[in-house]
C-alpha cells in the first residue's frame, strides 16, 4: 500500500489479490464469456471461438491467475504462451480486439470492481489485445502475399 492506502497493483500479487484471488478471477471469467454470449458487438468474436467454452473458460482463469501476479497455473500446465503467436491463426481486427476489450470492461464494471482497478486492468488489457490485432493482421498479410503489416 502507498501512503493513499491505494493498493499498488501490478506490485507483487495485489492485483491477484484485489480480485479475489482465483475464485474473484474464476467469477470475472464466467462474466466475461457470458458478455461474450450476449454482447450484440462481440458476436464476430463469440464465432472466432467453440460452440463450448469451457475450455476457453478454465485456459482464461489459469492464464490470468499468473497475469495479475498469482500462481502461474496456465504455465505450471500449459508452458509458456505468447498470447499473439497463439492467437494469430484468427481473424482478430481492431473490431475484435475492441470487442474482447468491451467484454472485459463491462465484465470488470458488472462485478463492482473498484474504478481504479478497473482502469488499471483495462490499461493492461489493452497492450496484449493490441500485440494480438497486429500479429493477426500480419499474418494475414503474409497469407494473402498483400506484404507486411507495417508498410508505408
Amino acid at each position: 500500500m502507498n501512503a493513499g492506502n491505494t493498493p499498488q497493483y501490478g506490485a507483487g500479487d495485489a492485483t491477484y489479490q484485489a480480485l479475489g484471488g482465483i475464485e474473484g478471477i474464476t467469477r470475472l471469467v464466467e462474466r466475461f464469456y457470458d458478455n461474450m454470449d450476449s454482447l450484440v458487438q462481440a458476436r464476430e468474436l463469440r464465432a472466432m471461438h467453440a460452440a463450448d467454452l469451457s475450455e476457453s473458460r478454465a485456459r482464461l482463469v489459469l492464464f490470468l491467475s499468473g497475469w495479475t501476479g498469482g500462481p502461474g497455473l496456465y504455465a505450471e500446465r500449459y508452458g509458456s504462451i505468447s498470447l499473439p503467436v497463439a492467437h494469430s491463426h484468427l481473424p482478430i481486427d481492431e473490431a475484435g480486439r475492441d470487442a474482447w476489450l468491451q467484454c472485459m470492461q463491462v465484465s470488470l464494471r458488472e462485478l463492482e470492481y473498484p474504478p481504479a482497478l478497473r482502469e488499471y486492468l483495462m490499461q493492461k488489457f489493452a497492450t496484449p489485445a493490441e500485440s494480438i490485432r497486429l500479429m493477426c493482421e500480419f499474418k494475414r498479410n503474409a497469407d494473402t502475399g498483400s506484404g507486411s503489416a507495417y508498410s508505408a
